[in-house]
C-alpha cells in the first residue's frame, strides 16, 4: 500500500514539482473553499418553448434583477432598473431601440457602461480572479478585467478608469463592449444549470434549445421521457420514430423535423394525402387553431393519422418481439372488430369514432403495407444519418443521465417506482429484477448500449428499452399504468382515457418514504431533498410544489403553453444560492419583442424554501469535498518532500 501511495505522490509531483508549488496550490484551494457557493439554477419540462427558456436563462430566474437591486438599492428609479435589466438580457436589441430616441448616445453609453461595470463587479465578487478570467469574452478580456477589479479606494487610478471608458466610446466600440459585459453578467449570476428533463415535444424550438445548451458554460441534464423518445428515434427505434413524428404533427410542429433537422417527410406526406384523401380525419385534429382550413393544416391532419396507424402497428410488433415487457394489453389493433367498427377492452365493447383503416389487414393488423415499410425504412435512415440530431443526442448522452446527486439534492425527471405500501418496487428488465437506484442505473446503461453497443442484440435491446422508458407502466420516467394514446383518439368514453399514476405520487408527503428514497441514493435524509418535474403542479387549484415539509420540490408548473390553462402559471424554476433555496413561479412569457420594447420581464413570485443562518461556502458543496481531498493529497506530498520520500523537481 505504501509503495502504491509513493507511486501516486510521484505522479502528483509532476504537477507540483516543488515545495513552493505544492504550498501555493494548498493556499489557493483553501481560499476557494471559503468563497460563497455558486448559484445553481433548476429548470424542467421546457417542452420546446425556446423563447421563454432563453428569457429565463438570461435573467437567471430573477438573479440579474437581484444583483441590480443589491448594487443600486434606492439610488436608482424602478424604471431605470428595469431598463438596465432589459439591456443585460437583450443588449443589441435594446440599443437598436435606444438609438431611435436618444439624442446623445455618448452620454447614454457612458452611464450604461458605469452601471454595467458595477453590476458585473458584484456578480464576479464570489469567484476567484482565475475563474472570472476564464469567463471573460476574448475581445475585451483585458479591459473588462481592469474595470471590474477597480477599487474605489484607489483614487490615483480614477482618471485611468475614466479614460478607458472614454476611449471605448470614442473609437466606436461601446456597443460591442456593452454586449460583451452584459453576456458576462448573465454568465456570472448562474454558476451551474440543471435541466430536469423534457426539452423536447409540444413547443416549436427544442432544436434551438439544444443548440443553446451546447454553448452553455456549465450544465447537466436529467433525461425526461420525451428526451429518451427522441434518443430512441435518433438510434433508429421505429416505435420511437413514429411517436416523435406523431407528436410533432399533433402540435403543428413538423417543421422541427423538416427545417430544424432536415428530415425528409415528403414520402410520408404524399402517402398520407393519397391514402386519406377523402377522410376528414376528425379524430386527429391538431393542438393549434391557426388557419384550420388551410392546405397545410389539412395535410398535417392526414400525416397525423397516417403516422398514428403506423405507430400502433410498430408498437404491436415491439410487444410481440419483447415479450419480457409484458405489454400484451397495449397491443390493440387485433382487438378491433373491423366489420362492426368496435373494439373489446377489459371485457367491454366500445364503438370507434373512426373506422376508416385502409392500410390495416384485419387478418394481420400489425403488418406494414409495402409502402408503409418503405416509408419507415427511409425515416429510420433519415433519423440515424441526421448529423445535427446525432450531435444533439450525443450531447444528451455526455451531459445527461436518468438521475443526479448534486450538493445533497436528488434530481430526476419522473418518479421512483413504488409498491402500494410505499416500498421500492422491483421491476423486471430483460429477465432480471431491479429497484431504486439499481433500476435507474440499468436503464441508463441500456440507453447507452442502444447507441454504443457493438453486439447487434444488445444494441437492439437498448433501442427497444428507450421505447419502454417512454411509456411503460414501470418506467420511472412515465409513472402511469398506461399511455392511452389509442383511446384518446378513437373512443369517446372518458373512463378509457384515464391514466392512473404510480403510488409514488401518493407518498410525496410521507417523510418516511421520502427518507427511504434519499437513503437509497446515498443521501443523508437530514440534509437531502428530492427535486423533480414531469407532472405539472396545478397552482390555480391551490396545489403546492413544495411537499413533505420542503424535502420534495416538484418544479413542473407549465413551461409548455399547452399546460398553462391547467396550471395557471408558466412554470416553476428553482434557485439555490449561498443564502438558501428560492422557488420562482413565473407568469406566461408574451414574446421576446414585448420583453424588449415594453421592458416587460416575466413577472415572478419568489418563495423562500430554505434560508440558511450561515452562508454556504464552496467548502460545503460536492466540489468542496473534492477540493478538500486535493488539499489532503498535497499535504501528503509536502510531507513526502520534507521527509525525502519524494524528491523535488527543480
Amino acid at each position: 500500500m505504501r509503495k502504491l501511495e509513493t507511486k501516486y505522490l510521484e505522479r502528483l509531483s509532476d504537477l507540483y514539482p516543488t515545495i513552493a508549488a505544492a504550498s501555493t496550490e494548498i493556499i489557493n484551494l483553501q481560499a476557494i473553499l471559503n468563497l460563497p457557493k455558486g448559484t445553481e439554477h433548476f429548470l424542467t419540462d421546457i417542452h420546446g418553448e425556446h423563447e421563454a427558456f432563453f428569457h429565463v436563462l438570461k435573467n437567471g430566474s430573477g438573479s440579474v434583477r437581484r444583483k441590480i437591486e443589491d448594487v443600486f438599492g434606492n439610488t436608482m428609479s424602478a424604471g431605470d432598473k428595469r431598463s438596465l435589466a432589459t439591456l443585460i438580457y437583450y443588449p443589441k436589441e435594446k440599443m437598436d431601440l435606444v438609438r431611435q430616441t436618444e439624442a446623445n448616445m455618448e452620454d447614454w453609453y457612458r452611464v450604461s457602461l458605469y452601471r454595467l461595470i458595477e453590476v458585473s463587479k458584484r456578480a464576479a465578487s464570489k469567484y476567484t480572479r482565475s475563474k472570472v478570467r476564464k469567463a471573460l469574452p476574448k475581445d475585451f478580456a483585458y479591459v473588462i478585467e481592469e474595470l471590474i477589479t477597480e477599487r474605489v479606494e484607489i483614487s490615483d487610478k480614477e482618471s485611468y478608469y475614466n479614460e478607458i471608458i472614454s476611449t471605448i466610446i470614442k473609437i466606436g466600440r461601446a456597443e460591442e463592449f456593452i454586449c460583451a459585459i452584459s453576456e458576462l453578467i448573465q454568465r456570472l449570476v448562474v454558476d451551474h444549470l440543471h435541466v430536469l428533463g423534457d426539452i423536447y415535444d409540444r413547443g416549436p424550438g427544442p432544436h434551438i434549445i439544444m443548440d443553446r445548451l451546447m454553448r452553455y458554460h456549465s450544465v447537466d441534464i436529467q433525461w425526461g421521457n420525451h428526451d429518451v423518445l427522441w434518443m430512441g428515434a435518433a438510434a433508429g427505434q421505429r416505435g420511437c420514430i413514429a411517436n416523435v413524428i406523431r407528436i410533432c404533427a399533433r402540435y403543428g410542429n413538423l417543421d422541427i423535423l423538416e427545417d430544424g433537422y432536415g428530415i425528409n417527410l415528403l414520402p410520408l406526406a404524399a402517402f398520407a394525402m393519397r391514402m386519406y384523401k377523402d377522410d376528414p380525419c376528425t379524430c386527429f385534429t391538431l393542438k393549434t387553431t391557426e388557419r384550420p382550413d388551410s392546405e397545410e393544416m389539412q395535410m398535417n391532419l392526414r400525416i397525423h393519422k397516417a403516422i398514428s396507424i403506423i405507430q400502433f402497428k410498430e408498437e404491436g410488433r415491439i410487444i410481440e418481439r419483447q415479450k419480457s415487457f409484458h405489454m400484451e394489453d397495449r397491443a390493440l389493433l387485433h382487438r378491433i372488430d373491423y366489420e362492426k367498427g368496435t373494439i373489446l377492452l377489459g371485457g367491454k365493447e366500445y364503438r370507434l369514432l373512426d373506422t376508416n383503416f385502409p392500410t390495416i389487414d384485419p387478418k394481420d393488423p400489425y403488418a406494414l403495407s409495402a409502402e408503409e415499410e418503405e416509408i419507415m425504412e427511409r425515416l429510420e435512415k433519415g433519423f440515424q444519418n441526421c448529423g445535427k440530431l446525432q450531435q444533439h443526442m450525443h450531447f444528451l448522452l455526455a451531459k445527461g443521465g436518468l438521475y443526479k446527486v448534486y450538493n445533497d439534492n436528488l434530481l430526476y425527471h419522473g418518479c421512483i417506482p413504488l409498491s402500494e405500501d410505499g416500498s421500492l418496487k422491483e421491476v423486471e428488465i430483460y429477465g432480471k429484477k431491479y429497484r431504486g437506484s439499481a433500476l435507474y442505473d440499468v436503464l441508463d446503461s441500456y440507453i447507452r448500449k442502444g447507441f454504443m453497443a457493438l453486439d447487434e442484440k444488445e444494441r437492439r435491446d437498448g433501442r427497444d428499452l428507450m421505447w419502454y422508458i417512454w411509456l411503460h407502466p414501470e418506467s420511472p420516467l412515465f409513472g402511469k399504468d398506461k399511455m392511452a394514446t389509442f383511446e384518446r383518439y378513437f373512443l369517446a368514453e372518458k373512463e378509457t382515457h384515464a391514466e392512473r399514476k404510480n403510488p409514488y405520487y401518493s407518498f410525496l408527503e410521507n417523510e418516511q418514504v421520502i427518507d427511504r428514497i434519499l437513503e437509497e441514493f446515498g443521501i443523508d435524509p437530514a440534509k437531502g431533498r428530492v427535486i423533480n418535474g414531469h407532472v405539472p403542479v396545478k397552482s390555480k387549484d391551490g396545489e403546492n410544489p413544495i411537499k413533505c415539509g420542503g424535502k420534495v420540490m416538484v418544479i413542473d408548473g407549465g413551461f409548455s403553453r399547452s399546460y398553462q390553462k391547467e396550471t395557471g402559471i408558466a412554470g416553476y424554476t428553482l434557485i439555490y444560492n449561498s443564502y438558501g433555496l428560492l422557488l420562482v413561479a413565473h407568469e406566461p412569457f408574451e414574446s421576446t419583442e414585448t420583453a424588449i420594447r415594453r421592458e416587460k420581464d416575466i413577472h415572478s413570485e419568489i418563495m423562500v424554501v430554505n434560508r440558511v443562518l450561515k452562508r454556504r461556502l464552496v467548502g460545503d458543496t460536492d466540489i468542496g469535498r473534492e477540493l478538500k481531498e486535493q488539499v489532503q493529497d498535497l499535504e501528503r506530498l509536502l510531507e513526502a518532500y520534507r521527509s525525502g520520500d519524494v524528491k523535488e523537481k527543480l
